[in-house]
């Protein structure tokens, strides 16, 4: 499975774009990690690995705008520093 095959399956995480193929490894982890559930988050990790899911998680939030909610920074914080 792509990712781009990934997005297609959940275009409700992505409704504001239908350029699904486009979108970047960055945009997608964003997407999921903020509106998905946790099913998707794993299938998620099972095809990027966790390691790079939580590497573009960390790179994310260390920068002086971020775009997850304040909870979903907290609790992945704390799930890739116990996981990844």
């Amino acid at each position: 499975m792509t990712i781009g095959d990934f997005v297609k399956q959940r275009k409700h995480l992505f409704w504001s774009t239908r350029n699904y193929d486009g979108l970047s490894k960055e945009a997608v982890v964003e997407a999921v990690l903020n509106y998905g559930d946790m099913n998707d988050v794993r299938e998620l990790i099972a095809l990027l690995g966790i390691q790079e899911v939580a590497k573009t998680f960390r790179a994310q939030t260390n920068r002086a705008r971020v775009n997850y909610r304040p909870e979903i920074v907290n609790y992945f914080q704390l799930y890739f520093q116990k996981y990844a």
